[in-house]
């Protein structure tokens, strides 16, 4: 039996279509050279369009992209914190309420002096001879102010830890600080000395906010 022919390709006759191509009648060229004409121009045009156009627009649509998932964070953290929102209200309100607290405990102008009674005492009480009561100068904070006392008492240990007991049951805040427990050289019974800075603390008024929030806009102002 014979093998079915098989078509063979003339490369030679391919070839020769491309050979003397007049590109100034491009209608009379063969259909070869024609295809491959418009197959170059197309790929030209891809190529064209990628870099011209398609790449900025692919950077573009990365930049959204980018955008799209902050935006989709950003609504999320929202949604939970209108969910939420009742929460936060009732933790403010608490805030609110343990500062005020807290605030209370702080004794205005005309308290100070009472409270340095209550702090006299306090030591008095539990048998204590005061050596020095000297109250320092104030130190002003962002809305109240300190007063440091340095006191210098005489008595036994069991006294002292007494009377820091009472100083920290007062309805004021008071606090001892820098304490230094050191023997009476002149006495012999066995006392001994306590050196410390108490300080208390009260909340300015609204007239020294306003001078103190006055004077801070002044010192702004001044370093312009």
């Amino acid at each position: 039996m014979k093998s079915p022919s098989v078509t063979k390709i003339d490369f030679n006759a391919f070839l020769n279509d491309f050979r003397n191509l007049n590109p100034k009648d491009v209608g009379a060229w063969p259909l070869a050279p024609r295809i491959a004409v418009l197959v170059g121009l197309f790929a030209l045009i891809l190529v064209g369009g990628w870099w011209f156009w398609w790449n900025e627009q692919l950077d573009t649509l990365a930049q959204r992209q980018q955008n799209e998932v902050k935006l989709k964070e950003e609504f999320v953290a929202k949604k939970t914190q209108a969910v939420n929102l009742d929460l936060y209200v009732q933790q403010l309100n608490e805030i609110d309420r343990s500062f005020g607290a807290l605030l209370k405990q702080l004794p205005n102008k005309s308290e100070v002096e009472s409270l340095l009674v209550e702090i006299n005492q306090s030591g008095m009480g539990r048998g204590l001879q005061f050596e020095l009561f000297k109250p320092g100068p104030e130190v002003v904070k962002d809305f109240y102010a300190e007063l440091p006392i340095n006191v210098r008492l005489t008595g036994s240990y069991h006294d002292f830890g007494a009377f820091a007991g009472d100083v920290g049951r007062l309805s004021r805040i008071v606090t001892l600080n820098n304490i230094s427990i050191t023997g009476n050289p002149q006495a012999k019974d066995g006392t001994l000395v306590l050196d410390a800075v108490t300080k208390t603390f009260r909340y300015l008024d609204d007239e020294e906010l306003a001078a103190k929030r006055k004077a801070a806009q002044a010192a702004k102002g001044g370093k312009k």
